[in-house]
């Protein structure tokens, strides 16, 4: 599993990630492999970082599926644009890249077996199985160390200055109670438009 966190904050976006990955009781750390669990997506609005949780797999299609689609299509500045970006990203991943989109016999939708988190100048966004997608105010994480993560934040935040401060809060608590995450810590900011 592993720690992801966004934060918002001061005028700035920040998301981060630990870059341990493990298979079972095997741990696989950045020492071994470069294990960026945090990619860089251009879209006509600017650069968005996409972070995921989960299967170690999901990283590459999910990379390589977002980077298929045209660049006009890649809208990842408000809750409605990302909805409609996984929207059509949904079918490449069941054609292109054989997606099981079953998780439970009473699935209401089929499932993109997603978690996401996701940052950029418009703010931050995360993403769940069935495309949920929430917009968060201040912050959030996911992954095997989020309760962890959360804690660390509500509990600076008050006295932070920036998103980057809260992000490391929330990323050494991760590191240092949750057995599946270790840094070091990946972490990337950008300046919140204005108007947020």
């Amino acid at each position: 599993m592993t720690t992801l966190v966004v934060v918002k904050k001061a005028g700035q976006v920040a998301i981060a990630a630990d870059t341990l990955v493990t298979f079972g009781d095997t741990s696989l750390s950045h020492r071994y492999e470069a294990n960026g669990k945090i990619f860089k997506v251009d879209t006509p609005a600017g650069i968005s970082y996409v972070g995921m949780a989960g299967t170690v797999a999901h990283f590459p299609v999910l990379r390589l599926a977002m980077a298929a689609l045209p660049r006009e299509q890649l809208k990842l500045g408000s809750r409605d644009e990302v909805f409609a970006t996984f929207i059509k990203l949904h079918p490449l991943l069941k054609e292109s890249f054989f997606l099981q989109t079953k998780e439970d016999d009473n699935d209401p939708y089929e499932s993109s077996q997603f978690t996401v988190v996701i940052a950029n100048a418009s703010g931050i966004y995360g993403l769940y199985s069935y495309r949920e997608v929430f917009e968060f105010k201040e912050f959030w994480g996911i992954g095997s160390g989020r309760s962890f993560a959360l804690g660390a934040m509500h509990a600076v935040w008050n006295t932070a200055k920036t998103a980057r401060e809260v992000a490391m809060a929330g990323m050494n608590a991760g590191c240092e109670f949750d057995k599946n995450t270790a840094g070091p810590v990946e972490i990337f900011t950008l300046k919140l438009k204005a108007s947020q």
